[in-house]
């Protein structure tokens, strides 16, 4: 009977479920899985009648798991898992003349992460690449569950077990339009940064993380301006005038260079971070993920913004 069961579920049916379960929504699971709302509600009946027991149960306007709804989604990610194992081990076999990488990054990098991509892809072009950017939170859970091989980010991971190589320095530091009055006076104690306007990116930003972290043990109180979710954005309410932005140096080489944005001259900064290229440990590496590694450990710094 168990037996018989199990050969009747279907990929479809265990996804479908899955998606329901971890949005909320039929219609957020539908997005996600690129099928229509009916089409993941027949999926998931189909697995109740199967099963015989309810999977999902509704609270509000979200859909959450049954207890029998958890046994039947930790299986598909087990599923999910083999599968992955399985596509890892076929593109073993094909070497650096296909395959496919996964690499997510974090916001800040995507001023020399495509650079350094594209030369990766100039010297592999049988090999596919696909890219995915969000912030610090984003990426981390992409990494950690297996939706993407490789991750590009300041601080690795502290809640699941990672490797990870250096691409090179990653400097921050405090930024002004040029008429500031805090522009051109050098050696400026940190207690200066204090009352002033800060523009800060969205909670789960690596960026923000730093600033909140230093400043506390500085005991800077800056007063919080508006939040914002993009550097470019933070860049140009910088430049008009809205407030100060800390922020990495690699987001603001060029608007520097051409005195559109001004670095304070702040005892005990730059604070100099790490870039790092980053893997889930238990992961299984297909060759293109393995080469892509070791490119952006020996070249990625060469990609780096001069500031």
């Amino acid at each position: 009977m168990a037996e018989d069961l199990a050969r009747s579920l279907t990929l479809k049916q265990l996804r479908a479920l899955a998606a329901v379960a971890d949005t909320g929504a039929v219609s957020a699971a539908a997005r996600r899985l690129n099928v229509t709302p009916p089409a993941v509600t027949m999926q998931v009946q189909l697995l109740e009648a199967a099963v015989a027991l309810p999977l999902l149960d509704r609270t509000g306007d979200r859909f959450r798991p049954t207890d029998a709804g958890r046994e039947v989604i930790e299986a598909a990610a087990r599923v999910e898992a083999a599968l992955r194992d399985c596509v890892a081990a076929l593109e073993a076999m094909k070497g650096l003349d296909g395959g496919r990488v996964s690499v997510a990054i974090v916001s800040t990098a995507k001023y020399f992460a495509p650079m350094a991509l594209g030369a990766f892809a100039r010297a592999h072009p049988k090999v596919e690449l696909s890219l995915m950017v969000g912030n610090r939170a984003e990426v981390v859970d992409n990494l950690k569950n297996d939706r993407v091989d490789v991750a590009i980010m300041g601080r690795p991971p502290e809640d699941f077990e990672n490797v990870w190589s250096i691409i090179g320095d990653h400097p921050h530091f405090v930024i002004a339009p040029p008429g500031h009055e805090l522009v051109g006076k050098k050696s400026l104690p940190a207690s200066a940064l204090s009352g002033q306007t800060f523009l800060m990116r969205e909670t789960g930003s690596g960026t923000r993380i730093l600033m909140e972290r230093l400043f506390g043990e500085a005991g800077v109180t800056p007063k919080a301006g508006m939040e914002i979710g993009s550097n470019e954005t933070i860049k140009q309410a910088v430049i008009a005038g809205l407030g100060l932005a800390f922020i990495s140096a690699h987001t603001v080489a060029a608007e520097i260079a051409d005195h559109r944005l001004a670095q304070l001259d702040v005892v005990g900064l730059p604070v100099v971070r790490r870039w790092h290229v980053v893997r889930r440990a238990q992961k299984r590496l297909t060759p293109p993920a393995a080469a892509m590694i070791e490119f952006l450990a020996e070249h990625g710094a060469e990609f780096l913004p001069k500031v």
